[in-house]
């Protein structure tokens, strides 16, 4: 018996498909689709949830020693004129040594976030920024289902879809 449904898909389609869909879900919080591929997308995004549920606190911090950008009053960058060897001269930006706290993972959540990232595309805000998908659901998704066992998607049955009379669904985080 195969491990995810077919859905008259190739592999490389299928998974890609299924890939968009689970990211959509934890990107929107829902979304609107066929039962056979919302059945398919639950199974994955549960599967997901409990592996970060599980190594929700399984990181420690520690100081570490963070180079930045030196920025005047304006936020601008400062720079600093150099002569190379040939006696050109260059701008340089300044940077500044801080001493920070940052969270370091353990090996077991650091294996988790990858498995994560196997299934979630990267994606951008309307301003073209990066957001990590995989941060949302260890930061933000995992701590809310915390004491929650299990059922962490709902499926709603939307009716015949016109055209097709496909049964379509909406699929959503509880």
């Amino acid at each position: 018996m195969p491990a995810q449904r077919k859905l008259g898909r190739a592999t490389d389609q299928r998974k890609a498909m299924l890939k968009g869909l689970v990211t959509a879900l934890f990107e929107n919080g829902k979304i609107q689709t066929t039962e056979a591929r919302a059945k398919e997308v639950k199974n994955i995004a549960e599967k997901l949830i409990s592996l970060a549920v599980k190594e929700c606190d399984s990181f420690t911090s520690k100081q570490a020693k963070i180079s930045t950008v030196k920025l005047d009053e304006k936020g601008k960058k400062v720079t600093v004129t150099k002569k190379s060897k040939s006696g050109k001269d260059y701008e340089v930006v300044e940077r500044e040594i801080k001493t920070d706290m940052v969270t370091v993972d353990n090996a077991s959540r650091l294996n988790a976030r990858r498995k994560a990232m196997n299934w979630l595309y990267r994606i951008k805000d309307k301003d073209g920024k990066q957001i990590s998908l995989t941060n949302k659901l260890f930061d933000e998704i995992a701590p809310k289902y915390k004491d929650t066992n299990g059922g962490y998607t709902r499926i709603y049955k939307m009716g015949p879809r016109r055209g097709d009379a496909a049964e379509v669904v909406v699929l959503e985080l509880v």
